[in-house]
């Protein structure tokens, strides 16, 4: 039994880490213009007004 708490507790800190990789990912400076500019994706204009996605109209 002795191995399976040993296997539980290597999980726990591998999964702590990859965690805190991705919030450090997530927040670095280096990728916060590319997030900015998805974030304002659903605002952005069509170029022609009123195309849907794939050229279909929207009514």
């Amino acid at each position: 039994m002795d191995i399976l708490n040993d296997l539980r507790s290597i999980m726990t800190v591998v999964s702590l880490v990859t965690f805190l990789g991705i919030v450090w990912w997530a927040f670095s400076r280096r990728n916060g213009q590319r997030f900015e500019e998805a974030a304002n994706l659903p605002f952005a204009e069509d170029d022609e007004a009123g195309a849907a996605p794939g050229g279909a109209r929207q009514r």
